[in-house]
């Protein structure tokens, strides 16, 4: 077993990455042709994880090497009592349609945690997740934590067509949830950041993961309607996280203090600190 301190970026709470090998217990379809693959983890890996923290999978069996480098995935859900970690799989390239299409009983190579977390402020009581498509993830971990801790929360879900939505049912019931679609087929007609103007004053923090797109029409957005400095924007940026160390710099970041390495000091970053364009 391989052990490495990559959270450099976590304040006062050492997070040691751990290499193991995780069994495949069960596949659940969820939001069209993805998936949730829930695995067995040691109690030292399953009980370090937070929102938004990752893991980086091999993408192959035993003695393969192709795909050589690993994948990451957001961590979806915890189960510190049964020892297991869920994992929401989309099959788009190589590596996710291979793991997509595990059948119980694989074992997986992992390496995690990995990357650091969103972080609730200390006074916010309002909490508004935004989600495009498999961005959901690490967001509905964020939502139950939050409403563990007696926040109130309403979670934005963008998708192409209401099947590729997140079932109201993987959230805990007191978050209000709203959806977009592109074509209108469930929700707003439209994209999830036309939801957001109605609830900046109510939020507190606002947290989002999804693809760039939706990050760079959250930023405009958030800038022609918020009330004063607040609320503070954390997003969830999407890089190919390929090492988990910080040494391939596949995953680099330009923010305005230099660059910086996703997989280490991401994936979450104040919104206003990256450069987006």
């Amino acid at each position: 077993m391989v052990e490495l301190d990559l959270m450099p970026e976590i304040e006062g709470d050492l997070v040691v990455a751990r290499e193991v090998d995780c069994e495949l217990i069960r596949v659940e379809s969820v939001m069209g042709d993805a998936v949730l693959l829930t695995l067995t983890a040691p109690d030292a890996v399953v009980t370090q994880l937070r929102a938004v923290q990752f893991v980086d999978v091999l993408c192959r069996l035993p003695g393969f090497f192709d795909p050589l480098l690993r994948r990451p995935y957001s961590v979806y859900r915890v189960d510190t009592t049964g020892s297991t970690l869920t994992l929401l799989v989309r099959p788009f390239g190589r590596g996710s349609a291979w793991l997509a299409s595990r059948p119980v009983g694989t074992v997986l190579n992992v390496l995690g945690p990995l990357g650091n977390r969103f972080e609730i402020a200390p006074r916010s009581n309002n909490l508004l997740l935004v989600a495009g498509g498999v961005g959901a993830a690490p967001l509905v971990m964020l939502a139950h934590d939050a409403v563990q801790r007696g926040l109130n929360v309403t979670f934005l879900m963008g998708a192409a067509d209401v099947s590729g939505l997140l079932p109201t049912a993987e959230l805990p019931g007191p978050v209000e949830y709203q959806t977009a679609t592109d074509n209108g087929t469930m929700g707003h007609h439209g994209f999830v950041t036309e939801l957001v103007t109605d609830y900046l004053v109510w939020a507190d923090q606002v947290f989002a993961c999804g693809p760039e797109a939706m990050f760079l029409s959250l930023r405009r957005v958030v800038q022609a309607n918020r009330p004063g400095t607040k609320p503070t924007v954390q997003v969830s940026v999407e890089r190919d996280m390929a090492c988990g160390l910080g040494a391939c710099l596949g995953c680099v970041v330009e923010t305005r203090a230099g660059l910086r390495t996703s997989c280490v000091q991401g994936p979450i970053y104040d919104m206003e600190e990256v450069i987006w364009e």
